[in-house]
This record gives C-alpha cells, structure tokens and sequence, in this order.
C-alpha cells in the first residue's frame, strides 16, 4: 500500500469532498453504503492505510451519487 499511499490519500479526500458537498455525516453515509462508521471514518482517513474492496468503492459513490471515476480524479 505504501506505493500507492499518495492515491490512497486523495482518495480519501475526494471521498471526504464528495460527502460534505452532499451534506452528509460519516454515519449517514456509512448506513447509505452499507459499512460501519468506523470503516467509513477509516477510509476518509487520509494518512491510514485501510484495506476496501471494489464493491465497496462503487457503494460510496452510489451513495454519493457520483461516478466512480469522480472518486478518482485526483487533478482537482
């Protein structure tokens, strides 16, 4: 993970962006994605290494309502 920890970091900014825009809290996204507070809180966390799968990715940003690739645009 370590590679990848700069990517990793935008993700979870991007992700973090996406949520507040929607006036979501970390609880209402977690419940609208279908994980735990605490694995949510673990992914926004920029600077910890958290383990998630595809399908997880593609519930946030269904919950979020935005494309995947939103999440993945890390030239903002």
């Amino acid at each position: 993970m370590e590679k990848h920890a700069d990517k990793y970091r935008q993700l979870a900014i991007n992700i973090a962006y996406y949520r507040k825009k929607a006036n979501l809290t970390q609880i209402k996204l977690a419940e609208k994605a279908g994980i735990s507070r605490t694995h949510m809180s673990n992914i926004e966390a920029p600077n910890v290494p958290t383990v998630f799968t595809t399908t997880v990715l593609f519930d946030i940003a269904d919950a979020l309502s935005v494309e995947l690739a939103d999440l993945f645009d890390f030239n903002k």
